[in-house]
């Protein structure tokens, strides 16, 4: 009883994730500020590759041994922290919903959302907190001003839900919609955006840029975009949601207008969160998805008319970025490049073994596919899972026809060493 009426009392005091009581502090702080303090001579490259190190972030997870799950750019598991956030926060929010969540879980949003743009290298005002990327662009999609003829330029390789969205407004506004194709790989950055720039046409009024394309992780030159771009007097909205948290960046140093990002990926905050980037002049100009009784205002805020949701979620995403911070980006981009090219470097002379992203820093990160000849990509998806409980996820996606491999900080080499045995033994069968 004590316990519960002194974890009230921090909670009226906003003592969560936004304060020096965080469960990350109580957990993790000192052990990681240590264990970075033995290696601050080290590059992040060089870091990459130190498994004392690694094995301490990899204990931070509650990651299911008997499945080697290496779908990651799907969605992420949480580190215990996150998780004991939101559980929480939410059996607290349970003892007087309206009171607990109104008065002060919702108290917390303004924190975030400073911690958010510290992470994105941006002002607070320019951040919007909701639920995925597929919410923050739409958002953006159907909040823009644009009349029949106007026309937005994207990928058949953009993600599923942004090409419906423009679809939709084509069959009820009559925009035009055009989708350029590319040939993934490509190690060329002029080549991409060369493809953008001969696309455009007077009536073009926007350019759809996905950073990182989900199917097989090719990285697009996007500040060369929409450098491009807004010297013909384009708007850019760039589709985050497999970069942010991951690569290290700066939001508006991509010179974009509008950015997207799910938070529950490679930032491992809670499944369900995201986030809104709009550049601050931009922001009077997009009307909301959800109503707001202002909805030309100038205030982000607008944006979070979501009426009742998860604030619990808001805690975990708070303590999902003390974690990050802790390790750093640079770091953790490092280390999970380094997971991809482990494996991928040691599969893809195997005969039969195709190898399908780029393995050149510039162009890939985290995600990487994979292919064996002779089989289909659902053939050999349910075969690594079914006899090596390997969980990959199969692409079958315009011209991309592969397995999606995608690892995250708390995999371990053995893990993709039985990776690399599979993929072994099954080209040896075909």
């Amino acid at each position: 009883m004590n316990q519960r009426r002194s974890f009230f009392r921090q909670a009226g005091m906003l003592a969560g994730a936004f304060s020096t009581q965080s469960i990350f502090s109580q957990w993790h702080a000192s052990e990681l500020s240590d264990l970075n303090r033995t290696r601050q001579d080290l590059t992040p490259e060089e870091l990459a590759t130190d498994e004392d190190y690694w094995s301490v972030i990899q204990q931070a997870y509650t990651v299911n041994p008997a499945i080697i799950n290496l779908n990651n750019g799907g969605v992420s598991p949480s580190p215990r922290i996150v998780q004991e956030a939101v559980e929480r926060y939410n059996k607290l929010a349970n003892e007087g919903p309206s009171y607990y969540m109104w008065r002060i879980l919702d108290q917390g949003r303004e924190p975030l959302r400073q911690k958010l743009a510290d992470l994105a290298g941006c002002e607070p005002e320019e951040i919007a907190v909701n639920r995925n990327s597929t919410e923050a662009l739409n958002t953006v999609i159907f909040g823009m001003d644009l009349k029949a003829g106007d026309e937005v330029i994207g990928t058949k390789q953009d993600y599923p839900n942004m090409i419906n969205a423009w679809r939709q407004r084509v069959q009820r506004e009559g925009i035009t919609y055009t989708q350029i194709s590319f040939d993934f790989p490509i190690e060329d950055d002029n080549e991409i955006v060369s493809a953008f720039e001969k696309a455009i046409t007077p009536k073009t009024k926007v350019l759809h840029i996905t950073h990182v394309i989900n199917w097989m992780g090719q990285i697009l030159p996007v500040k060369k975009l929409c450098d491009m771009a807004t010297k013909r007097g384009l708007k850019t909205i760039v589709d985050g949601a497999h970069s942010f948290g991951l690569i290290d960046f700066r939001i508006p140093d991509l010179g974009c207008d509008y950015f997207g990002a799910s938070l529950h990926k490679f930032l491992s905050a809670p499944i369900g969160s995201g986030m809104l980037w709009i550049r601050k002049d931009n922001i009077k100009d997009i009307w909301p998805l959800v109503c707001n009784d202002n909805p030309k205002s100038e205030d982000i805020r607008k944006f979070e008319s979501l009426g009742t949701r998860s604030f619990p979620i808001e805690q975990g995403i708070g303590e999902a970025i003390n974690f990050h911070q802790a390790i750093g980006s640079k770091r953790k981009e490092a280390r999970i490049r380094y997971l991809k090219n482990y494996w991928a470097k040691a599969v893809k002379d195997i005969p039969k073994v195709k190898i399908h992203t780029s393995l050149k820093d510039d162009y890939s990160c985290a995600i990487c596919g994979v292919s064996v000849a002779g089989m289909t990509m659902g053939e050999l998806e349910n075969e690594l899972f079914s006899k090596y409980k390997i969980h990959v996820v199969s692409i079958d996606w315009e011209n991309i026809h592969c397995v999606r491999v995608t690892p995250h900080v708390y995999t371990r080499l053995k893990d993709l060493d039985k990776l690399i045995n599979a993929l072994k033994e099954i080209s040896a069968k075909k």
